[in-house]
């Protein structure tokens, strides 16, 4: 399901309001806004910083894993941009968007669209989840391993499966955190995405209730996914 037909879909962020031109005939799916990425922005519009400090009348679950000031970012397979760009305007230092070559062209006519509202120019790579190498010059060119690895709705091609879980490993720090925004796709890759990541990340399901309220879409849900220790779980 995408979030809508139309060929353009507003998102309020905090005071910014997002515009992202989207092509539903392309042959891509990442020239898309899908549902996922609006979920995910919204849930961490709603529990990040700038919020009150969590006290026991008014507590923050999240308080712990989402503090954006001074964090880095990168996004697997951003497509229109749409959680890259949420994410930067909630507070983050810096965001790396990237997805393959097809896409980037619409990725950046949406940068372009948006660069008036966002607090910094943002910085986007080709990558392809199978290029270890490219992962590696991405972690070397942007200071090493990342706070945050962002992807919203990217787990649809079995094929690929292994290819993301791994990337998503090799670019986040050991203390970081994957923010997840998903909808179950493809059963077969759904099975193995979780089979494989399970080897790799402890895994906490936001529950429904802490989404967004405007945005807790029934298909799609947010996951919070940390690196296992060795020999431990988290």
């Amino acid at each position: 399901m995408r979030f809508t037909d139309s060929p353009v879909i507003n998102l309020q962020v905090l005071d910014k309001t997002l515009s992202f031109q989207q092509d539903n005939n392309s042959l891509h799916v990442g020239t898309s806004v899908w549902p996922c990425s609006l979920v995910l922005v919204k849930f961490l519009e709603r529990w990040s910083s700038p919020i009150p400090t969590p006290t026991p009348q008014n507590p923050n679950p999240y308080a712990h894993l989402l503090s954006f000031s001074g964090k880095r970012a990168v996004e697997l397979g951003t497509g229109c941009g749409v959680a890259g760009m949420g994410l930067s305007v909630l507070g983050l230092h810096s965001t790396l968007l990237t997805d393959i070559a097809a896409v980037m062209p619409a990725l950046k006519r949406n940068l372009k669209r948006n660069k008036p509202h966002l607090p910094k120019p943002l910085k986007s790579a080709q990558l392809y989840w199978n290029n270890k190498a490219q992962i590696e010059d991405i972690v070397r060119k942007n200071g090493g391993f990342f706070d945050f690895v962002v992807a919203a709705d990217v787990v649809y091609i079995e094929e690929n499966v292994r290819s993301l879980v791994e990337a998503m490993e090799m670019l986040v720090g050991d203390d970081g955190v994957v923010l997840l925004g998903y909808q179950l796709r493809c059963p077969s890759a759904d099975r193995l995405f979780w089979e494989v990541c399970d080897g790799v990340f402890a895994v906490e399901k936001v529950p429904k209730g802490d989404l967004h309220p405007q945005y807790a879409f029934e298909e799609a849900d947010v996951f919070l996914m940390r690196k296992k220790v060795k020999g431990g779980s988290t």
